[in-house]
């Protein structure tokens, strides 16, 4: 997958790129979020995408990373506008766990799902899959073995999407995230047979 054919959502204000890897450095007070819950919107966190026009497609990239304040995360994200979008990530919470989880935003409302992992994990790998208007999320801690996160809808009629990487820090903290490993490729979501 060529890194050439990304281009920014937000920039951050530093960056490296090689034809095989991304580096971010984030910028303080940047996130993803809508309404839900909490009440406020946060939609300023840069992303590197790509805008792919497959109606099914598996993507997968390696993300490394090193926290430093609550809330730090990197991941893979997929992004229509402000009220439209997913993403997958490792949210820092302290030195002993951090969590797993995926944020779906459908028509300006978002969800958070977790699961409690080790902070001395630093290297995941995610493979988002599509279907249509259905995805599928699964995550490697070996960059092998995926496990099913959640399958979920976008409402929002999907012709085109655009798919990539983001990095994020929410307090005021700059973290350094890697990503390397682009793949794009057939749908690797078995198909159901009703």
């Amino acid at each position: 997958m060529h890194l050439s054919n990304f281009h920014w959502l937000y920039p951050p204000k530093r960056f490296e790129l090689s034809p095989d890897k991304l580096t971010i450095f984030t910028d303080p007070d940047t996130d993803y979020w809508q309404r839900t819950y909490y009440g406020f919107q946060h939609d300023n966190a840069p992303a590197f995408l790509t805008t792919v026009s497959e109606s099914e497609f598996s993507f997968t990239v390696t993300t490394k990373w090193t926290p430093v304040k609550l809330f730090d995360q990197c991941g893979v994200v997929l992004y229509q506008d402000a009220d439209n979008w997913f993403k997958a990530s490792v949210e820092y919470e302290s030195p002993q766990s951090s969590k797993l989880g995926s944020v779906v935003t459908n028509l300006g409302y978002s969800d958070w799902a977790t699961t409690d992992i080790s902070s001395a994990q630093n290297e995941m790998t995610y493979r988002l899959s599509r279907r249509g208007q259905d995805f599928c999320i699964e995550n490697a801690f070996d960059g092998i073995s995926f496990k099913q996160m959640r399958i979920f809808h976008m409402h929002q009629r999907l012709e085109s999407v655009n798919i990539g990487v983001y990095a994020c820090s929410p307090l005021d903290c700059t973290m350094q995230a890697e990503f390397s490993g682009f793949t794009f490729g057939p749908c690797l979501w078995p198909l159901h047979n009703a």
